[in-house]
């Protein structure tokens, strides 16, 4: 019986294999195409999709996606097919921001970027945007007939299910990821297969600033904690410091190099979470070669759709949850815009709130945002009397803020009080003037 029903997934597999231009040759004009993130870009359809946009057979279409990557910016996110393609990105990356400085030289608009918690990303693809064409990378399918979306779980199962058509192609070098990860062929319209290395993120080393920012943060860091890590240098180096904790659980976002080597290292347990027992959650990965081995056929690694992981219902039903990420800028009060530069978009905001009233709502949960005192021009503070962008998180809901000067918990302070502490995390060239304004602002 099993060799039949091998068999049978055989063929269905074989029917629906093409070549990536014949996979993208039913796209239409004027319509929604949404592309996987991250390591879910699929380069060959990428790479024929823009072929079709460049020879004008396909115009006005527009791409909805998170977190882009080379590929996508090799093929459709090239400057000279702006306009033919319309960019409708939920999370800013260098990609985009250098597209827009492009486009603003010319006088043109060429991103639309649309404000979404990364926790609603599935439900407006599914429920609020017309898909008609999903496009990501899988995992090679088995002999049941499943794929895996493997690093990239995010809003991709969703869009996958309600797209009117989806299109998938096979990496064999893509991990084969557990969890609430699979797609069966019988879901699928095309299958196009294409080998190639995966992206690996370049591994920045810490600064002097965020070494001791990092050193802070590890010291609250117990035994059985249940972390989440943003992306970086600094959440590396938290976790390079925490090799000897015992029993730490991950439930994340994002899975990391530094999470993994805690996996490797046998501080990770995930024993003492309350869902999934004994299992790392995470929604999505971006790392190196090494933790995509550790991810593969890995029945300790879940992946699961992040309006699963991130839901802060979700993340507060395990104790000790420790959530950890940045931010560009921090007001007298503690609110915190973490996705607006200089007036412009920067990133989005991601699942940053989401997961520190996940973290807040914990029992002996502790949610951290940590930010340099200054930018990269020392002349300009991160600690200001108002913010210059969007409230990502708002000043009820911060727990927590971590400088290199040290760390507040807000939470009970009055706003003369929190005013007077975050000054003292400000650069000592900033102080005095955020005295000022404070008095000015009659915070002091």
């Amino acid at each position: 019986m099993a060799r039949g029903k091998k068999s049978e997934f055989a063929s269905e597999y074989a029917a629906r294999k093409v070549s990536a231009g014949d996979a993208v040759a039913a796209m239409r004009s004027g319509s929604n195409v949404s592309m996987g993130m991250a390591l879910g870009e699929p380069p060959a359809l990428l790479a024929a999709m823009a072929a079709r946009l460049e020879s004008g057979e396909l115009d006005d279409v527009r791409l909805w996606y998170f977190h882009s990557m080379p590929a996508a910016a090799e093929t459709v996110l090239r400057y000279d097919l702006m306009g033919r393609i319309k960019p409708h990105c939920m999370f800013m990356g260098s990609i985009e921001r250098e597209l827009e400085k492009k486009g603003e030289q010319d006088g043109r608009r060429v991103i639309n970027f649309v404000p979404v918690a990364f926790s609603d990303a599935p439900r407006l693809l599914s429920r609020h945007v017309e898909v008609d064409t999903f496009i990501t990378t899988v995992s090679p399918m088995d002999r049941h007939g499943y794929f895996t979306f493997g690093a990239n779980n995010d809003y991709a199962s969703a869009a996958a299910r309600s797209a009117r058509h989806t299109i998938v192609e096979v990496n064999e070098n893509l991990p084969r990821v557990f969890g609430d990860s699979t797609l069966h062929i019988s879901e699928v319209d095309a299958v196009v297969e294409n080998t190639c290395p995966l992206f690996e993120s370049p591994l920045r080393q810490p600064s002097p600033e965020e070494q001791v920012i990092s050193a802070t943060i590890a010291d609250m860091v117990e035994d059985g904690a249940c972390l989440q890590m943003g992306i970086g240098a600094l959440p590396n180096a938290v976790c390079a410091a925490l090799t000897e904790r015992s029993d730490l659980g991950i439930h994340t976002e994002l899975l990391s190099p530094g999470l993994a080597d805690l996996i490797r290292c046998g501080a990770v347990t995930n024993r003492r979470k309350a869902t999934f027992p004994g299992r790392t959650v995470f929604t999505f990965a971006i790392g190196n070669k090494a933790m995509y081995e550790l991810l593969d056929d890995n029945p300790a690694i879940n992946s699961h759709p992040v309006d699963i992981v991130n839901d802060p219902r979700h993340v507060a039903k395990n104790p000790g949850v420790v959530s950890i990420n940045a931010t560009l800028q921090v007001d007298l009060f503690g609110a915190c815009n973490s996705e607006n530069l200089k007036g412009r978009q920067y990133s989005g905001s991601g699942g940053q709130l989401d997961f520190v009233r996940g973290a807040r709502a914990s029992k002996g949960g502790r949610s951290i945002i940590a930010c340099r005192s200054t930018a990269n021009d020392p002349s300009i503070s991160r600690i200001v009397p108002t913010l210059s962008g969007p409230v990502t998180t708002p000043r009820n809901d911060v727990d927590t803020i971590v400088t290199e000067y040290g760390a507040v918990r807000l939470i009970g302070l009055s706003g003369q009080e929190r005013a007077n502490a975050m000054i003292e995390l400000a650069h000592p060239d900033h102080r005095e003037e955020l005295r000022r304004q404070a008095r000015k602002m009659l915070i002091l």
